[in-house]
């Protein structure tokens, strides 16, 4: 069998993985993966016949030839190319993991960095024990920085990444509610997060975390771990905050001012994002900025130059109505703060449409009451709830106390949602849009 080595040196002449026969590019190693549902070693003729240079398989019955590489395991073979990549690099490697925010972070964090240094980042959602390596192995000699992001629905997942990527800088966006089911609980989720400051604060990886001082529960964790090789930055006036913010307007964009503790000097930028609760996000990059170096103004016109495209906390204005655009996904943490962010926004109509949050297991019915209860004590006009576990905590309210004027209005499915949209159009209305991915609520854009 090939050792990692061996299909390092085809790597280095061949630096492009492909992963799907429909997407082969010409030259490239292509990796036959397993799932649930398919087996890739498959279609490695396939992929030698496309175009690719090799086929990694792990399946003695499907090697043709020479261009066929025998591994153990196509997956961990892949992961340990990664890692074996990745030991070659000499550039700093930011990892981040959260509850919540971790793509929008990533990205504000590689619009700031990109202003003065070429850096890669994570594309889209490729975060998880197949994407993160794939991001590893594009990095190049060009590459002077890399921002990887990294998901997990259960424990050791971070841990599993974080030895692959080998980060030399850390942060935990936020610690909630989100994959209890994978995680088991709360508590699960917190120990699951907590890999990243695991890792960092192991003495061979001199690694440093950056914490925001105002989360109680990221400092604990901290504090449980020793973490010293540590760099602040949060809202309040924590002396060891080497950068601090608030908001000056968030209706619905954000507009802040931000002073950096070391050098002096407060500096005022208005963004393209919404949602009081991205201003934790857009302190973190300005802190990771800060710290490489750049000058305010870098670190500005790369926050204000930022333009969210990923229906996570992005602002669609149509003919007669404004959206914010927030159904990449939902868990009951990020359903509070924007609900949260709609109870304090300005308007004469604002209206809440809100979908049901998916891997929640045993907690699920009570994660749901909570968001309902909570959405219909938010000061808006109209509530709209989609899914059926909605409907069913409304069902154990008894339909709740709610007066006819401040009446919610529940739909068991997108479709359903989308009949009384048309039937009942919404006009000259500031709209929330959240749910979580499954609930695919991308399909009511059109309907406003």
């Amino acid at each position: 069998m090939a050792t990692i080595e061996d299909i390092y040196q085809l790597y280095l002449q061949h630096p492009t993985i492909s992963t799907d026969t429909r997407k082969i590019a010409p030259g490239s190693l292509f990796f036959a993966l397993k799932g649930d549902k398919f087996n890739a070693n498959t279609f490695a003729e396939k992929a030698i016949e496309a175009g690719a240079a090799y086929a990694i398989i792990d399946n003695p019955e499907y090697a043709m030839g020479e261009k066929y590489i025998l591994v153990a395991d196509g997956l961990t073979a892949l992961q340990n190319l990664a890692a074996h990549h990745r030991r070659q690099l000499d550039i700093p490697v930011i990892g981040l993991t959260g509850t919540n925010g971790k793509t929008t972070t990533k990205e504000l964090i590689n619009a700031i960095l990109s202003q003065r240094f070429n850096t890669l980042a994570t594309e889209g959602n490729l975060n998880n024990h197949i994407g993160v390596p794939l991001t590893l192995l594009k990095i190049n000699a060009s590459h002077e920085m890399a921002v990887i992001e990294m998901g997990a629905n259960h424990q050791k997942e971070i841990e599993l990444l974080c030895n692959i990527a080998q980060p030399t800088h850390g942060l935990i966006t936020n610690v909630g509610k989100a994959h209890l089911e994978g995680f088991g609980g709360v508590e699960g989720v917190r120990k699951g997060k907590g890999e990243m400051y695991d890792y960092l604060g192991r003495a061979e990886n001199n690694a440093v975390a950056f914490i925001n001082s105002d989360d109680t529960l990221l400092s604990a964790m901290k504090k449980e771990r020793g973490l010293t090789n540590v760099i602040y930055y949060g809202k309040n006036d924590d002396p060891n905050n080497i950068i601090s913010g608030k908001l000056l307007d968030s209706s619905p964009l954000l507009v802040l001012e931000w002073t950096d503790n070391l050098e002096g000097g407060s500096y005022t930028v208005s963004t393209h994002l919404t949602g009081s609760y991205n201003l934790d996000n857009i302190l973190v990059a300005i802190c990771i900025g800060s710290t490489f170096g750049l000058t305010p103004e870098e670190i500005s016109d790369g926050i204000a130059g930022y333009e969210p495209t990923n229906n996570r906390s992005q602002i669609q204005r149509t003919v007669t109505n404004t959206l914010i655009c927030d159904f990449y996904n939902a868990n009951p943490s990020s359903m509070f703060v924007a609900i949260d962010n709609m109870d304090k926004m300005q308007g004469s109509h604002k209206v809440m449409i809100l979908g049901d949050m998916f891997e929640m297991g045993p907690e699920s019915a009570t994660e749901h009451l909570l968001v309902l209860q909570k959405a219909m004590a938010a000061d808006v006009q109209e509530r709209i709830f989609i899914g059926k576990d909605f409907a069913a905590a409304n069902s154990s309210m008894d339909n709740g106390p709610w007066t006819m004027d401040e009446k919610p209005t529940f739909y068991l499915t997108a479709e359903d949602a989308m009949a009384g949209l048309k039937a009942n159009p919404i006009s000259n209305a500031t709209v929330l849009i959240k749910g979580s991915r499954g609930m695919a609520l991308e399909r009511l854009v059109g309907l406003f």
